[in-house]
This record gives C-alpha cells, structure tokens and sequence, in this order.
C-alpha cells in the first residue's frame, strides 16, 4: 500500500511541470490563471472539513501566525508566478530540477540564521548547485530565452524554500486545515493582483484550458500532495523526502514521453547532478537531526513537505 502511495505522489508532482507546459501551449490559459485556480480550489478544499469540524479555529489565527501565513503567502504566489512562467521559456526537466532545488536553498538560508551543517550538507549544496551551472551553462550557449527561463526557475525554488520556512514558523501552532486554507487563500489573493496588473485574464478560456487547469488541480495540488501527506503518517520522513526528489526524472521522462521534450546531454548531466546534491542535503541534514543539530525552531518533518509545485 505504501508503495501504491509513493508511486501516486511521485506521478502527481512530476505532472505538474508537463501540465503546465502543454496547458500553456495548447490553450489560451495563462501562467497566473493557473496559479490562481489551482490555489483557490486548493484553498476551498482545505476549507470545508476544518469549517465543518472547527469552525472555530479561523476566529483563533493570533498575529504571528498571521504574519507568518502572510510572508507564506507571498513566497508561493511569487514561486508559481516565477516557476509557471520558466515553464514558457525553457524546457520543462530543466525548469523542474531548478525549481526542487528548495530543499538545497533551505539549507542556504539556515546558514545565513547561523545554523552549523555538517560537512555531507555543505557538499550536497556544492554539487547540486554545480548542476544549476551546467545546466545554465548550456542553455546561455543556445538560447538566451530559455536562461532567462532557468534564472526564474532557480529564483522560484528559492521562493518555495522561504515559503517552506514561513510555513514551518506558523503551523507551530496552526493546524494544517487553518493553515493552507489560509495561506492558499491569500496566494490566490495576491495571484489575482498580479494578474490584474500584468493584463492577464483568469477566466473566459475554452474548455480544454479549463481541463488542463483542473488536470493540474487535481494531480499536482491534490493527489501528489495528499498521497505525501498520508505517506508521513506511515513510513520516516526520510524515505519521504528521497521519493520526491524523483519528480525530477519523472517530469523529465514525461515531458520526453508526451511532449518529445530533447534536451543535451550536458543537461541531463546538469540534472543528475541536482538529483545526487538534493538527496547528499536531504541525507545529511537526517543525520544532523538525529545528533541533536536540527534547528529547534522548525518541525521535524518540514523537509519531507517541500512539494510546492
């Protein structure tokens, strides 16, 4: 059973990225359309079972918790904002192993708070960043599109790893359902501003724009995410954070499978160097853990609920 759930949260994070692209491509949808929809649904969703078991838990959100919902929040509008939009100008394996480097720029941004890693970490972060060049190595040799589409996916995975860290600070008190009610809520919010101010309409589009979105709703926000979820509650979150570095070659071998996606093969070194950096963090950021150098402030488990995408 557990591996029916890995496999279902694997095939539900890796879709995002190929269902994005050919969402874009085919249909008249925008980029910010889809962060809005898949957010507000999102946050519709998360909402109806705590208001029917605590409706009162929303009466209850105190101004810290506030606030960090609120940084949360930004974060992940400015993530997808960043990440739907790479997913327009470069290709979509690149785009996803930049974007998961969140984990990597958790670690980054820990380092600056003044936390100590031990040495596995700091080499993780060395490799899977020299991935970051490989790979926008040779797309400024080809395209200077697709960098530009690099250079916002590495901005959205640094955003998704701020959005991760606020996440952690609020849900200290928060329950999940208050919580992701909240902070995809204002996403939304916020998506439909940006919206608003770069011209880009959420509604009005044909039905096959529709269904990509609600493709994307339900694959990426809802099965890949709640298959995680579930899967926390049965094996370490180890063995959890490992599985989801395997959207990386999922979204690859999708977008070659579906939308014969090529790419060099200096990029698909590039990848599998973030793939071996990302998994040498992970692992040793697990061991700090278990010797007692885990930052006291965030959850035990907050790298293994990284997906944001």
């Amino acid at each position: 059973m557990n591996f029916f759930f890995a496999a279902l949260g694997v095939l539900g994070v890796a879709s995002s990225g190929p269902l994005i692209a050919a969402t874009l491509g085919a249909t008249s949808v925008s980029a910010l359309a889809i962060a809005f929809w898949r957010n507000a649904i999102g946050a519709a969703v998360m909402a109806a079972p705590t208001l029917v078991r605590e409706p009162r838990q929303f009466g209850r959100i105190t101004r810290r918790e506030f606030r960090w919902s609120s940084l949360a929040a930004v974060a992940l509008a400015l993530h997808f904002a960043c990440f739907i939009t790479s997913l327009q100008l470069t290709s979509v394996a690149a785009a996803t192993a930049l974007v998961c480097l969140q984990s990597a720029w958790i670690a980054v941004f820990q380092l600056f708070r003044g936390t100590r890693h031990r040495w596995q970490v700091l080499a993780g972060l060395g490799i899977a960043f020299g991935g970051v060049v490989a790979i926008t190595g040779f797309d400024l040799g080809t395209s200077s599109r697709a960098l530009t589409g690099d250079l916002l996916a590495v901005a959205g995975g640094a955003l998704a790893g701020l959005y991760t860290l606020a996440g952690g600070k609020a849900r200290q008190s928060m329950t999940t359902g208050t919580y992701t009610t909240l902070c995809y809520g204002m996403c939304a919010a916020l998506v439909a501003v940006l919206a608003l101010f770069a011209g880009q309409p959420l509604a009005g589009f044909e039905p096959a724009g529709w269904l990509g979105i609600a493709a994307i709703t339900v694959c990426a926000q809802l099965v890949g995410h709640t298959a995680f979820n579930h899967l926390l509650a049965t094996v370490s979150p180890l063995l959890v954070s490992m599985i989801i570095l395997l959207e990386i070659p999922g979204a690859a071998l999708l977008a070659a499978m579906f939308l014969h996606e090529t790419l060099p093969a200096g990029t698909y070194a590039g990848l599998g160097l973030i793939l071996a950096g990302l998994a040498v963090v992970v692992l040793g950021q697990r061991n700090a853990g278990r010797r007692g150098r885990a930052p006291k402030d965030e959850p035990p488990s907050e790298l293994a609920e990284l997906g944001a995408d």
